[in-house]
C-alpha cells in the first residue's frame, strides 16, 4: 500500500498483499459459505449510535476489570493460532503489544511460541485457551505448564469437537507448522490426503465426547479460574453457571466453525440477561 493503514479494512488489505495466499486464506476465512463470518460483521452495522450532547468529557475512562485484573480498555486479544504465519516474532509480539496497550492477551493452545516463551517475554496479563485432547493427559500438562508460568486463567474452547469445514484451507492443502506448546506429546507433521492438515490435526487428536461433566474433571486439575469460549444461546449460559465457569466467552469461533449459525454481538445480551451478572460475559 502507498500509505500507512489507518484502520481495520486496510490492515486487512495489507495483510491479502504482503502474505501468501494459503495464509492469508487461512487467517481471514470462514467455513462453508462463510455466512457467520460475514453476520459477524453485518450484525454490528447495524447498531447504530444514539448520541447525547454537552456533556463533559475533557475526562474518559475506558478501564475496567476482568476476573479482578485492571485493564485500559473493554477489549482483550482473543487466541489465534500459528501467529508466525504472519510475523516472524508471533504470539511475542502480540504479547509485548498487549502489555503495551494495558490489556489481556489469550495464548491459542495451538500457537507458534511457547507459553514459556510467551510468559518470559514481558509482563502482560495471560490467559491460556485450551482444546481438550482425546488423551486428557497432554491437555492435564498443558495446562499444569500455563498455571506454573503465570497464566491467570483457563479459556477452554467447547465449540470445537469437530473443525469447520473451511473450504479455503482445503483447497490450499493447508500445511501446519510445528506448534511449539505440542513438541514432543503429538506427532510435528498432520498429513490430510486431498485437503487440509489443520483438518487432519483436529480429527485426529481433538476429543469430540468433551461434555458439560467433564467441567469437573477440568477444574480438578487446577487452580485456575476457567471460561467457556464458544456460548451462543440462554441455555449454555445457565448450564455454564450450574458447572460453576468463572466467565463466559459469547463466540461462534469467527464464523470459522458452524456456519449459519448467530452473530455474537447478536445473543450477548440474550446471554448476559440469562447470567444477571453473576459472572463476567465477553463478547
Amino acid at each position: 500500500m502507498e500509505e500507512e493503514p489507518v484502520n481495520i479494512n486496510e490492515f486487512r488489505e495489507l495483510a491479502r498483499q504482503s502474505l501468501p495466499k494459503m495464509y492469508y486464506d487461512f487467517y481471514a476465512g470462514g467455513a462453508e459459505d462463510q455466512y457467520t463470518l460475514k453476520e459477524n460483521e453485518e450484525a454490528f452495522h447495524r447498531i447504530t449510535i444514539r448520541p447525547r450532547i454537552l456533556r463533559d468529557v475533557s475526562g474518559i475512562d475506558l478501564s475496567t476489570t476482568v476476573l479482578g485484573y485492571k485493564i485500559s480498555m473493554p477489549v482483550m486479544i482473543a487466541p489465534t493460532s500459528m501467529q508466525k504465519l504472519a510475523n516472524p516474532e508471533g504470539e511475542i509480539a502480540t504479547a509485548r503489544a498487549a502489555s503495551t496497550c494495558g490489556t489481556i492477551m489469550v495464548l491459542s493452545t495451538s500457537s507458534s511460541c511457547s507459553l514459556e516463551e510467551v510468559a518470559s517475554c514481558c509482563n502482560a496479563i495471560r490467559f491460556f485457551q485450551l482444546y481438550v485432547y482425546k488423551r486428557r493427559d497432554l491437555s492435564a500438562k498443558l495446562v499444569q505448564r500455563a498455571e506454573n508460568n503465570g497464566y491467570r486463567a483457563v479459556v477452554v474452547t467447547v465449540d470445537s469437537p469437530r473443525l469447520g469445514r473451511r473450504e479455503a484451507d482445503i483447497k490450499n492443502k493447508l500445511d501446519v507448522p510445528p506448534l511449539k506448546n505440542l513438541e514432543g506429546l503429538l506427532p510435528n507433521k498432520f498429513i490430510s490426503e486431498g485437503g487440509s492438515g489443520l483438518e487432519a490435526l483436529a480429527s485426529g487428536t481433538l476429543d469430540a465426547s468433551f461434555c458439560w461433566e467433564d467441567i469437573t474433571w477440568l477444574k480438578s486439575i487446577t487452580n485456575l479460574p476457567i471460561l467457556i469460549k464458544g456460548v451462543l444461546t440462554r441455555e449454555d449460559a445457565i448450564k455454564s453457571l450450574e458447572v460453576g465457569v468463572a466467565g463466559i466467552i459469547v463466540s461462534n469461533h469467527g464464523g470459522r466453525q458452524l456456519d449459519y449459525s448467530l452473530a455474537t454481538i447478536s445473543v450477548l445480551e440474550e446471554v448476559v440477561l440469562a447470567v444477571r451478572g453473576k459472572v463476567p460475559c465477553f463478547c
